[in-house]
């Protein structure tokens, strides 16, 4: 997997969804999920075409949360797709080899499914609650992303898997310990009171963990 961390856009009182992902690739993120789950269609196509560029420039990987043809339309790398989205299998067929599709998984049942569907990468959480997703699954805390990697290599399930939900800074060095691939954040970078700083703290720390675990 080419990048560890994931920025998944959120809007707060003080930042909109492009301020998020501006924030996070001036932080030295190059992995953006665009999520903007309450809006219409033509309101993200419009956030998404004043992204792209953006990370273009900074070479970054840009996704898009659950809207295959949009993503497929604006020139997108990947799509992201929730439990409850078009299947993997669906959008693969629809996009092709060439394009990034990963998916949501609370469960090792989850995983294998995804996996067997053509998943590029799996979203697995949430580590704990969170404030920026409605219908939280149950939380999995380090156990059970313990349990959950531990089955996939007992079943030689080697897709990559990126912890979400509401994970912070300080949480990286037992995640990266217990074996995930990468580390997806939100929420805990806008809360802080420097966020692009912030950002640029994680990627340090992400590059220094990639180093101790040999990754």
């Amino acid at each position: 997997m080419k990048h560890r961390l994931q920025f998944i856009t959120h809007f707060t009182e003080r930042y909109t969804y492009f301020d998020s992902a501006m924030i996070a690739l001036e932080g030295g993120c190059r992995w953006i999920q665009l999520r903007m789950k309450d809006a219409g269609e033509a309101e993200i196509e419009r956030v998404a075409r004043q992204i792209l560029p953006e990370c273009r420039r900074r070479e970054a990987v840009f996704v898009i949360d659950d809207h295959v043809e949009l993503a497929l339309r604006v020139g997108a790398d990947g799509v992201h797709l929730g439990k409850n989205d078009m299947p993997v299998d669906e959008a693969r067929r629809l996009a092709g080899d060439g394009f990034i599709i990963g998916g949501t998984a609370n469960t090792f049942e989850d995983v294998q499914r995804l996996a067997t569907q053509g998943a590029d990468y799996i979203g697995c959480g949430p580590f704990r609650f969170t404030t920026t997703k409605k219908n939280l699954a149950p939380m999995l805390g380090i156990e059970g992303y313990k349990d959950i990697l531990s089955r996939m290599k007992e079943h030689g399930i080697t897709l990559p898997l990126v912890a979400i939900g509401g994970i912070t800074g300080g949480d990286i060095p037992q995640l990266m310990a217990a074996g995930v691939s990468g580390i997806a954040l939100s929420g805990s970078v806008l809360r802080a009171e420097r966020p692009v700083e912030e950002m640029k703290k994680v990627v340090n720390e992400l590059r220094i963990k990639n180093i101790s675990y040999g990754e």
